[in-house]
């Protein structure tokens, strides 16, 4: 919603804000966008009367202000709702969809195509530190590249957010259950894939990783062109890929890739996101820039090295101590795995701890319980904070004990602190000069990155007073 209403003010319009509060970093950032802000919701805020009122999925249909824009007659709709309509009626929609590497491959995606020229807007869940800002509006009939979420839109529109994205061209990156919140079963999620896939029309694209077995099998019911991907390596089923790679070795925080179109060879790439995923969501994004917009392989290619990440992905906040804390927005166990896996191929020569704080919907539930103790296994040491949802169940909520047995049985070292206090003196206390500590988590998890940096610089003040 703050990205949107940036993107409103940078369209020209005058855009007001209701909310509970505005907490830094997004309460300053639509202040230096013009956006005009007002705590607590309130009918009077309506006044004068908008020209349109667009409701977040987070509030609920006894919310004051939504009830008496809807109740007063006031034009309303949902956020998609306010994309569809006001961005891409007249721009083809770049859609990047599944449950893992939406924000980094629509980001890479938008990064490629500024990069060679073709001046898109985007709106992505992230914040790219490339932009600065997680919108841009672009020239106008170039392409709109749009993280495509799969949750729901509004309280009156309980249907996801893509299907109003008007996909001409799509990346499909991976199908696994998620938000049991309002998917309760995976044929349910799979459902909205489904429904997607059929709304890109016959003369878009299809970008999908064929290493899903899911995935494979809805692309197949496109009635558009699709073009398969991969990693070597990859189990791609009954499916040869036209776009793929075959990674080299980590080169200074560098991941050198070979790229493949259609068995041809287009040279080496070389991508500064290390990791599988991220060569695949490499692809992926080329994929759909070569071919959607017939911009050469080699000018992307080029373009790649410069691209410069986003924050909460893989983000080195700090060192201190000899040991370095990044920041990663993984939840869900494969995302877990492979976000381990990446700073193990960063980092061949340091230990990782890692802590992760299971916060979201899915990652709060045992859904996934017994996926939990593999992801983790690439890690020396694993810190696993309590659920960051108290309103769960007791029998529906995660075990992170019994996740923390798991992975000692299979030979790993796990605890369970029972405060973020804990966790954090279990990190520094595990910790020595060269490793790594990687923090998981999709909330703020009460500032640790910082309150890490400062309790291991106090630690090394502590050793240098004793030493003396």
């Amino acid at each position: 919603m703050g990205a949107l209403a940036g993107l409103l003010r940078k369209a020209g319009h005058r855009v007001t804000g209701s909310d509970t509060a505005f907490y830094p970093p997004i309460g300053p950032a639509l202040a230096s966008w013009g956006v005009e802000t007002m705590e607590r919701f309130d009918p009077a805020h309506l006044d004068p009367r908008p020209d349109l009122v667009v409701v977040g999925n987070v509030c609920r249909k006894e919310n004051v202000e939504a009830r008496a824009a809807i109740d007063g007659g006031i034009p309303y709709t949902s956020m998609p709702g306010a994309i569809e309509t006001l961005f891409l009626t007249e721009r083809p929609g770049f859609v990047v969809a599944g449950t893992h590497g939406k924000t980094t491959t629509t980001t890479m995606l938008a990064y490629l195509l500024h990069a060679v020229g073709k001046d898109p807007g985007f709106l992505v869940g992230g914040i790219p530190k490339d932009f600065g800002e997680s919108f841009r509006l672009g020239a106008p009939g170039s392409p709109f590249v749009i993280e495509g979420d799969e949750y729901d839109s509004a309280f009156f529109e309980k249907s996801p957010k893509f299907w109003r994205y008007k996909p001409h061209a799509a990346i499909l990156t991976s199908i696994e259950h998620d938000h049991v919140d309002i998917y309760p079963t995976m044929e349910s999620y799979r459902a909205a894939f489904v429904e997607f896939i059929a709304r890109i029309p016959a003369d878009g694209l299809l970008v999908a990783w064929a290493g899903d077995p899911e995935v494979r099998a809805l692309a197949k019911a496109a009635r558009c062109p699709v073009r398969f991907y991969a990693v070597e390596g990859d189990d791609c089923g009954d499916v040869t890929p036209v776009w793929s790679a075959s990674p080299a070795p980590v080169e200074n925080g560098v991941q050198p890739f070979d790229l493949f179109f259609g068995g041809s060879a287009c040279g080496r790439v070389m991508s500064p996101m290390p990791g599988l995923h991220n060569v695949r969501n490499a692809v992926a994004a080329i994929a759909l820039a070569s071919e959607g917009t017939t911009t050469s392989v080699q000018q992307l290619a080029h373009a790649l090295p410069g691209f410069g990440g986003i924050k909460r992905r893989q983000e080195l906040r700090g060192t201190a101590a000899g040991v370095r804390v990044y920041d990663d927005f993984a939840h869900h166990p494969t995302a877990v795995r492979e976000t381990v896996g990446a700073l193990r191929a960063k980092h061949p020569e340091a230990r990782i701890i890692a802590t992760f704080e299971p916060r979201s919907a899915t990652a709060s539930r045992k859904t996934h319980q017994d996926d939990y103790p593999s992801a983790f296994l690439a890690a020396e040491h694993t810190v696993l904070a309590p659920v960051g949802r108290a309103e769960i169940a007791a029998e529906q909520r995660l075990d992170v004990r019994e996740i923390a047995e798991a992975i000692r049985a299979q030979g790993g070292t796990a605890e369970t602190p029972a405060d973020l206090d804990g966790v954090i003196r279990a990190c520094v206390d595990a910790a020595r000069s060269g490793d790594v500590i990687l923090v998981m988590s999709n909330g703020a998890f009460g500032g640790i990155h910082e309150k890490l940096l400062v309790a291991l610089a106090a630690r090394v003040v502590a050793d240098r007073t004793t030493a003396r």
